[in-house]
């Protein structure tokens, strides 16, 4: 992914970070200091009420409730902060770091990556994941969203080279958790922890798009011939069989024959000529007659 699309926000490092208590406190420490100053016309007492309402509204910080503080004395960690109301003391104590806990949203990429099989390829991909351990997210990595934005570009473009492309484009639920399971295990010790990741989108180039395209109009060609190849099979078993029972009862091959001459004709009133020979073959006289001797059968 090309860096003007990388849109992370970064890690906030304010350590004087404002917030509406902090001004509401100040703004009624000023309004009081003036106040004295009118009454008793003593500057001691002004200039002591502004340090003081200073110094009031810079120790008083709030945290929202999916935020996470790490405050520094002296430059050394003394304490994860937040949720709600939470105070530092003034010049000694610093909270440059502010930590989101929810789930975050990361999109990366990889472009023009070869396959396993040598085919140039753009994947885009989403990763999920939430920060579970603040302290490691602050303290073992400097910039974390950046640290994990890299971890997994650079592995969705180790399992891009590993795999072909036909394994890519059928298999993506299994290309997704390869990477969940690779990134996890990499920024275990960040303190972070991969929820899924989620490949988007493969883009292969246009010319491949067509060979791939005849190619699969080609199996499918292939396919319909062989299933067609197998019902001719199936039909000549069966014909087979067939002609086993018309061998020996050549009443039923000749009521056969006439069903399919009656069969061709009914429909569209055709006029079908026969050749005389093959009427005397069908024998349709002695074929009546065997019927009529059934039936006589049958009533007795």
């Amino acid at each position: 992914m090309a860096n003007d699309n990388y849109k992370l926000e970064n890690v906030r490092t304010q350590g004087d970070r404002l917030n509406a208590v902090s001004v509401l406190i100040f703004i009624i420490a000023a309004v009081l200091v003036t106040y004295l100053y009118l009454t008793y016309q003593a500057l001691w007492i002004a200039v002591t009420g502004g340090i003081f309402a200073l110094l009031l509204a810079w120790s008083l910080k709030i945290a929202r409730q999916w935020d996470r503080v790490v405050v520094l004395r002296l430059g050394k960690f003394r304490k994860m902060a937040g949720p709600g109301i939470f105070f530092i003391i003034p010049i000694i104590d610093e909270a440059p770091i502010w930590i989101d806990t929810r789930i975050r949203t990361t999109f990366f990429a990889a472009e023009k990556t070869l396959t396993k099989d040598n085919v140039p390829v753009n994947v885009d991909a989403v990763m999920f994941w939430k920060v579970e351990e603040p302290m490691q997210a602050a303290l073992e990595v400097e910039e974390y969203q950046k640290a994990i934005f890299w971890a997994a570009q650079t592995t969705l473009r180790d399992i891009i080279g590993k795999t072909e492309l036909y394994t890519m484009l059928a298999g993506r639920e299994q290309l997704d958790e390869e990477l969940k399971v690779m990134l996890d295990h990499r920024t275990d010790s960040w303190g972070i922890s991969v929820r899924s990741v989620e490949i988007r989108d493969v883009v292969i180039p246009i010319e491949l798009q067509d060979a791939m395209s005849r190619e699969a109009q080609a199996e499918r060609e292939r396919r319909a011939r062989v299933i067609l190849g197998t019902a001719e099979l199936e039909i000549a078993d069966k014909f087979a069989e067939a002609s086993r029972r018309y061998h020996n009862n050549p009443e039923a091959f000749s009521l056969r024959a006439m069903n399919i001459l009656y069969e061709g004709i009914k429909e569209k009133s055709s006029l079908v000529i026969v050749p005389s020979n093959m009427v005397e073959s069908l024998n349709p006289g002695g074929i009546l007659g065997y019927a009529n001797r059934m039936g006589m059968k049958k009533e007795e």
